[in-house]
């Protein structure tokens, strides 16, 4: 009709009569004599998971079991898509952490739902993989089983993706005054703390009790250290400038320990040197070269001088899951399980261990360090090795670590990033930073979320986060302005 009304001269009616075409090939795509549905056919027959078929039968097929939906271990998942295998993925979680910006949660930056996303809906579309909720508290390595405590999973193929938790060196009482940041209940708990301290040192007229209550300790001066310090106290200088009436939240101490002799030490000199310059304009004391002794309520003591604080942070170190303990296997002081060139463990048959779980030797004969691209690039070399061993070909060359850089984030517009012998630092560093870690990040509502919340973050200084959340304490509801502290609750109520 089109070309016979262009023939006719008749072009008015022509466009209407194309919008028509057009509108018919979107609802009922091409006719069958098209090439296009000739080409979707053939696809269909080659790749049957188009039409939601399986690939491959599960039945009988080798049985992978994966503990741990971290970044080593989804990305092995992943990479098995289209190995014949059944893949079993274990969590104590039902979601997947994107750990490098837990402390923004802690700081009211990003909420939870920013940096987690369920673990069965990433792995939705990957029908050979299953995901199980539950604690491994064990394995029997003779009968090649997981324990979840009276359950047992076996396996043919073994991936310990544990990670690892906080180490308080021996002082593990100290935890319950000093949390760490591991889990998005950590995060939350930081984040009660933290503004539960403002709270409480806008209703207290007791000076000494504020200059406690406004005084935050982070013990450990490594990226998460740091990246705490400069969060804390850009949120008590620019985000909360106009909240409080009693005290200026600017006041409030900001100070950052370090047993070492420079907070970054895995970074160069010189971008360490970047960084406490960059902490110290942001107003956080920095003390080098300074161990803590005791921590309880009331504070810490460092180098023999006590330090009046009501919140202390911890993130001077980690140790191990208890995946040694589990398997038999030799492990480091950290408590990683020492692992081959192929990351298997020595002495097991198709065992592996792979992210902060191993050590691994791998890096130019240096450990490899326990970030999300290494964990991901071991995850990915283990589902090599478990394919060539289900497929019968040649054994894969050893695990090599490629290592992509490090960076931390101080405050706005500063960071330190380094990549090999390229160095920055400064804004183009901190726009860098940013650049990273959205693409790490997992799924696109997250990316677009935590790019809007940082967008507004940017032009307003405000965050939309700051919700006390969980159990409070009975000390923090007893303070009152016009109650004495031992006041019940429901006189506060009133």
């Amino acid at each position: 009709m089109t070309f016979g009304l262009a023939m006719t001269s008749v072009w008015d009616s022509v466009y209407a009569y194309w919008l028509a075409l057009f509108a018919l090939l979107a609802l009922y795509g091409p006719g069958r004599l098209s090439i296009d549905a000739v080409m979707e056919q053939a696809l269909r027959r080659l790749f049957p998971q188009l039409d939601g078929k399986p690939v491959f039968l599960l039945e009988g097929l080798p049985r992978v079991v994966i503990v741990g939906a971290g970044f080593g271990g989804l990305t092995c998942a992943a990479a098995l898509r289209s190995t014949p295998v059944q893949v079993t993925l274990i969590d104590r979680q039902n979601y997947h952490l994107f750990q490098p910006l837990l402390y923004q949660v802690a700081t009211a930056s990003l909420s939870p739902g920013d940096v987690a996303t369920p673990i069965r809906g990433m792995c939705r579309e990957q029908f050979n993989v299953r995901v199980l909720l539950g604690s491994v508290t064990g394995v029997d390595s003779t009968r090649q089983e997981v324990l979840i405590g009276s359950k047992r999973i076996p396996y043919d193929y073994l991936v310990i993706a544990t990670g690892a938790q906080h180490n308080y060196f021996g002082r593990d009482e100290w935890e319950r005054y000093a949390p760490g940041l591991k889990r998005i209940d950590d995060a939350i708990e930081v984040r009660r703390r933290l503004l539960t301290a403002f709270e409480q040192a806008e209703n207290t007229d007791d000076a000494q009790r504020r200059a406690s209550l406004l005084t935050f300790i982070i013990v450990g001066a490594g990226p998460t250290g740091v990246e705490l310090a400069g969060a804390i106290a850009e949120l008590a200088k620019h985000g909360m400038e106009k909240d409080f009436r009693n005290f200026d939240p600017a006041s409030a101490r900001v100070i950052l320990i370090q047993a070492g002799s420079r907070v970054l030490p895995t970074f160069s000199e010189r971008l360490s040197t970047v960084a406490r310059t960059a902490l110290e304009r942001l107003g956080v004391e920095v003390l080098t070269g300074s161990r803590v002794e005791h921590i309880d309520d009331e504070g810490v003591i460092v180098n023999g001088e006590r330090i009046a604080a009501r919140t202390v942070l911890w993130a001077a170190g980690v140790i191990a899951s208890p995946a040694a303990r589990w398997l038999g296997g030799e492990a480091d002081r950290a408590g990683r399980l020492k692992v081959g060139t192929d990351l298997s463990v020595p002495g097991l048959k198709n065992v592996f261990a792979i992210g902060d779980t191993a050590l691994s030797t791998a890096w130019a004969g240096q450990p490899v360090p326990g970030l999300a691209p290494a964990a991901k690039q071991a995850g990915a070399y283990v589902a090599k090795v478990i394919r060539a061993r289900v497929m019968g070909r040649k054994a894969v060359p050893a695990f090599t670590y490629q290592h992509l850089g490090s960076l931390a984030t101080i405050g706005r517009k500063s960071a330190v990033v380094e990549f090999g012998s390229l160095r920055l630092s400064g804004t183009s560093a901190w726009w860098l930073w940013g650049l990273i870690h959205i693409y790490f990040l997992v799924g696109l509502r997250n990316r677009l979320s935590v790019m809007f919340d940082w967008f507004w973050a940017y032009l307003t200084y405000r965050s939309g986060t700051r919700l006390i959340t969980g159990d409070t304490p009975a000390e923090s509801q007893s303070e009152s302005v016009s109650a004495p502290v031992s006041a019940p609750v429901s006189a506060l109520h009133a």
